[in-house]
């Protein structure tokens, strides 16, 4: 199942660099990451969350206590739930991780259900917005959540924040 092995290679990705924690908001389109974290990708503290607003909120108070949190949620409104969290995080400085599952893209401005242009949800707050393509896991992919992490906690000369 490819995106059972992208969403293992993100987390292990993710725990390599040191994420502490993962809140898991339980979706059909993120349900990969859910068989991920069952395998054992991810050595840190991981917490199945059933509300997105009580992750975000969750989240921003473990950065506060120096952790290094992400969050994964479904598409659609599910995304915009976090909306609160990730301004909070912005003007703290926090870093935050969101890793949110999407529809494909052409789905998006149809009348579509449960499709949102994430990206640009979160754009004016967020450190950086990454729309990950379906891919199996490669360097290129590896790449990708290594910078994004890098712009969470603020790598030189940056400033920690959500992505």
């Amino acid at each position: 199942m490819p995106s059972v092995d992208t969403a293992r290679a993100i987390l292990s990705t993710l725990d390599a660099l040191g994420v502490t924690h993962v809140l898991y908001c339980p979706g059909s389109r993120s349900a990969p990451f859910a068989y991920a974290l069952e395998s054992g990708s991810f050595s840190g503290h991981a917490r199945a969350v059933l509300d997105e607003r009580g992750a975000g909120f969750l989240a921003v108070g473990l950065a506060r206590g120096g952790a290094l949190p992400a969050i994964v949620v479904t598409s659609g409104t599910a995304v915009a739930e976090l909306t609160p969290a990730v301004l909070e995080a912005s003007h703290a400085r926090l870093p935050l991780i969101v890793l949110s599952a999407d529809r494909p893209g052409e789905l998006r401005g149809v009348g579509a259900s449960q499709t949102t242009d994430q990206a640009r949800l979160f754009a004016a707050h967020a450190r950086a917005c990454v729309e990950l393509e379906p891919q199996e896991p490669s360097p290129s992919l590896i790449g990708q959540v290594s910078r994004a992490f890098a712009a969470a906690t603020g790598a030189p000369p940056g400033v920690p924040g959500p992505v």
